[in-house]
């Protein structure tokens, strides 16, 4: 089996800290393949971010048995459903499905204060108003995650301290690697969505299962595309 982890930024050292997250779950049959966007913004932390950060992604959608969406606002996921030939997981949705069964409310612990209305619209549309706490930021940049370990460290202790969740789920591919000492650290479960997902794809491809295509997310109608999506259109 081949899952192919797609980062929506172009930098390759947090592909390297999300394909870490994600062979360290894969069963020993199964391949990663952790690819960086070819094209797109170095990080993803805005509305414009991700709105460009798509083609990168869907460029990448091919050649595997299932994929996995490495960032925390699941861009794309729609459209990857549309065109892959395996499931597509985003790792918002996988962690935050995850969470659901490991209590009755979580706390997201994201990056920008910015992002959090992402966040929140994400939490409606997978269903899990009910369930989310709280999204908290550690102002800290994306691409300066790797750095800002205590920032994160700290307020994951006060979402455990102060909103009465059982679980925390980290709101960016960049802090996969933070996931296991948390959860030793503050007794609760802490979730790396980069490997919830893997796993999850994982489990789909070993059913024989893949996204329905009869209504909504049946391949896209063939039509021209130009200038620079002009292979899209293919």
């Amino acid at each position: 089996m081949l899952i192919k982890v797609v980062n929506p930024n172009t930098s390759r050292e947090m592909t390297a800290v999300i394909e870490h997250a994600a062979l360290t779950v894969a069963a020993h049959s199964t391949t990663i393949e952790a690819v960086t966007a070819r094209m797109g913004p170095a990080s993803i932390e805005s509305h414009y971010d991700e709105a460009l950060a798509v083609p990168g992604v869907l460029a990448e959608i091919s050649g595997a048995d299932g994929y996995v969406i490495a960032c925390f606002g699941d861009p794309g996921l729609d459209a990857a459903r549309e065109v892959a030939d395996g499931p597509v997981a985003g790792i918002a949705e996988a962690a935050m499905h995850a969470a659901a069964f490991l209590g009755r409310g979580f706390t997201v612990v994201t990056t920008l204060a910015r992002t959090a209305g992402r966040a929140w619209d994400l939490v409606d549309r997978y269903g899990m108003s009910r369930l989310c706490r709280r999204v908290r930021a550690c102002e800290v940049p994306v691409l300066e995650i790797a750095l800002a370990e205590k920032a994160v460290t700290e307020e994951c202790r006060a979402a455990a301290a102060k909103d009465g969740c059982d679980a925390i789920v980290l709101g960016c591919a960049g802090m996969a690697d933070l996931a296991a000492r948390l959860t030793a650290e503050l007794g609760l479960p802490v979730i790396d969505g980069v490997a919830a997902a893997t796993l999850q794809v994982q489990s789909l491809v070993t059913m024989g299962l893949r996204t329905g295509s009869r209504h909504e997310y049946a391949p896209p109608p063939p039509k021209p595309y130009t200038g620079p999506l002009a292979e899209f259109g293919a």
